[in-house]
């Protein structure tokens, strides 16, 4: 069985493409991995790998991408192993309470995933979300709620969908920017996408 490497987009993997000389597309098969560009956000996520994650076929899906990070002691460009991911938004309000589709009856928001690899990164819980997070009100009160390092628009959906299947599954985060009201000028777009390229290099060429 092979690995499915998975990111939102082409940018986060450009280097990768590269790398590997793959050609141009969403789904790219290859002898030892196969490629799946989903598209940004959970449900193209979640759409995506509905139509190509088998158990038969994957031994292990590798969810690659930058991600905003709450903790600013953590450097910009840093790699992060993201060992739980929680869906921030789904539930309901009551006032100024939060209730999660857990305190429903309806479902789970928090995922970790089934995985047998060691990797040595700073293990951290991040938050996967509709809307970016952009004001001090709402960073204040995720911070309150979750206490998260990093927010991302698609790692739990890859970690629901694995957990569906029974397929191991890494979640691996290069952080471009601090969460704060938004200001592209003070991101590191191209460090983040150049250490997260590294690291995916190296570790599917050791698998291989």
């Amino acid at each position: 069985m092979k690995t499915l490497v998975v990111a939102a987009t082409k940018a986060e993997v450009t280097f990768f493409y590269q790398h590997f000389n793959l050609p141009e597309g969403d789904f790219i098969e290859s002898k030892n991995f196969d490629l799946l560009i989903t598209g940004v956000g959970m449900v193209a996520t979640a759409f995506s790998l509905g139509q190509h994650l088998s158990p038969n076929k994957y031994n292990l899906v590798v969810n690659l991408g930058i991600a905003g990070c709450f903790n600013r002691k953590i450097e910009l460009g840093s790699l992060l192993n993201i060992n739980e991911d929680i869906f921030a938004e789904l539930g309901a309000e009551n006032g100024d309470e939060f209730l999660t589709i857990t305190d429903l009856g309806f479902g789970e928001n928090r995922f970790k995933p089934k995985n047998k690899r060691t990797v040595n990164l700073p293990a951290v819980t991040g938050i996967t979300v509709n809307c970016v997070t952009g004001s001090e009100k709402s960073i204040n009160n995720l911070k309150k709620r979750l206490n998260p390092t990093t927010e991302s628009m698609e790692g739990a959906a890859v970690f629901f969908a694995c957990k569906q299947q029974n397929i191991d599954c890494l979640q691996i985060r290069s952080v471009s920017n601090y969460v704060e009201p938004r200001n592209k000028e003070n991101w590191k777009l191209g460090l983040a996408i150049k250490n997260l390229n590294d690291w995916a290099i190296a570790f599917i060429s050791e698998m291989n």
